[in-house]
Parts: structure tokens; C-alpha cells; sequence
């Protein structure tokens, strides 16, 4: 009986150690689904511009702190929309447009950053947007307008436009 038990035991650790490497490296050698990976950015992008949408009609203020949801100026906005979906962002424009990687203008997704210049910056980044698909972007600019929508087509912001970069 001891060396029945005996074999049985072998046999079974073997099977067990045999299971354990070929579904352990199955799981470290095969690539993760393109179509998972897909699914998990657009759902990201989606929890993001929910999140932005929330504070439409929030006031813009020029330098507005990054420990309230009260007012927001474009940085702070985007900083904060990134951070509450665990996503570092620094605090401003130029600082952001350093993330991630650049992406064209004609290929755009849901939830790119969208940097642009300004009537006052001499063509440098000043101004940054979220992509929410549709040709729209949510962005807060100048008092009075605060946290709003724009399309990114019309003619201030194309002739604007100087980069977007993809952060997830």
C-alpha cells in the first residue's frame, strides 16, 4: 500500500508540475489580445470624458489650483481629469505635452491630449484639450466660457493646433 501511495503521489506531482509550466507559460509568452488591449483604452477614454463632462459650465481662472474642482484653468482641468482615472499628468501645458507619444491630427481617439497656441504665446503650446471623438473636443478657456466644447475643424482652433499626444 506504501508504494502504491508512493506512486500515485509522483504521478500527481508530476501531472501538477506539468500543468503548472505549460499554463504559467502560456500565460507569460502569449501576447495580450489586441482586441482586450482596445476594449481597456476605449473604456479608459470613456471614463476620462465622462469625467470631463461632469464640470461643464465649471469658471475658468487663469492658475487655478489643482486641489479644487471650483474653477480650472486648461492644465489644471486636464491634470485633474487624468488624475481621478489614476492617469499622472504634470501641472502645466508645456509639462504635458511631453507624455505619452505624439499622434497625428488625422489620427485621433478618444481621449488624446490637443495642444495648441495662442493669440498671445508666439506659436508655443499654450492651451491643451481632451479629444472626445466626432471632431469635438472638452477644454475650458477664457472667464465666462469656462469648462465648454469646441470643434476642433473650426478655423481658430485648426489654425491653432500644434500637437496631440497619446498618454494611454
Amino acid at each position: 500500500m506504501n508504494f502504491t501511495f508512493k506512486k500515485l503521489t509522483t504521478k500527481f506531482l508530476a501531472v501538477g508540475l506539468g500543468l503548472t509550466i505549460v499554463f504559467s507559460t502560456a500565460a507569460t509568452v502569449l501576447p495580450l489580445s489586441h482586441s482586450v488591449y482596445a476594449m481597456s483604452t476605449e473604456r479608459k477614454a470613456i471614463d476620462l470624458i465622462n469625467t470631463a463632462k461632469v464640470y461643464v459650465g465649471r469658471p475658468y481662472q487663469f492658475g487655478a489650483p489643482t486641489n479644487t474642482t471650483r474653477v480650472f484653468d486648461c492644465s489644471s482641468f486636464t491634470k485633474y481629469v487624468f488624475g481621478h482615472n489614476s492617469i499622472y499628468l504634470p501641472r502645466n501645458t508645456t509639462q504635458q505635452s511631453k507624455m505619452g507619444y505624439a499622434v497625428s491630427f488625422n489620427n485621433l481617439k478618444k481621449g488624446d491630449l490637443l495642444f495648441y497656441s495662442t493669440a498671445g504665446s508666439n506659436g508655443r503650446i499654450a492651451h491643451v484639450g481632451i479629444y472626445m471623438g466626432g471632431g469635438t473636443m472638452i477644454h475650458t478657456y477664457k472667464k465666462g466660457v469656462g469648462v465648454t466644447y469646441s470643434k476642433i475643424n473650426s478655423s481658430y482652433w485648426r489654425a491653432h493646433f500644434i500637437t496631440a499626444r497619446r498618454v494611454f
